[in-house]
């Protein structure tokens, strides 16, 4: 598993969230709505620490990160957090990891 962050979607949490190096983003899945690769289930994020991640990135001092109780939701898939100008928001792009299956 792979998390990446564009720099046009960490501009976007920066000035529209106002997250800073002493709080980070969580990724996680919630009920309803859907991804390319999750009917029923889509993306929410929230300003907090990380507890236990399962992957975190780490860009300009602030965290990123999918927490281990996640694993569910993300298992066998890249995330790639970018950022969709239209819609002013953040778009996140799904890539089939195998290797993250085999684990």
């Amino acid at each position: 598993m792979k998390l990446t962050i564009t720099p046009r979607a960490q501009k976007w949490f920066k000035e529209e969230v106002g997250v800073t190096s002493k709080s980070g983003i969580r990724f996680y899945g919630k009920i309803y709505g859907k991804t390319d690769v999750h009917e029923g289930f889509s993306i929410a994020m929230s300003v907090e620490a990380p507890d236990q991640p399962l992957i975190k990135e780490v860009i300009d001092g602030i965290t990123y990160f999918i927490e281990e109780t996640d694993d569910w939701f993300f298992k066998g898939y890249d995330l790639l957090v970018d950022y969709d100008e239209e819609a002013d928001e953040p778009k996140y792009v799904f890539a089939e990891n195998k290797e993250d299956l085999k684990q």
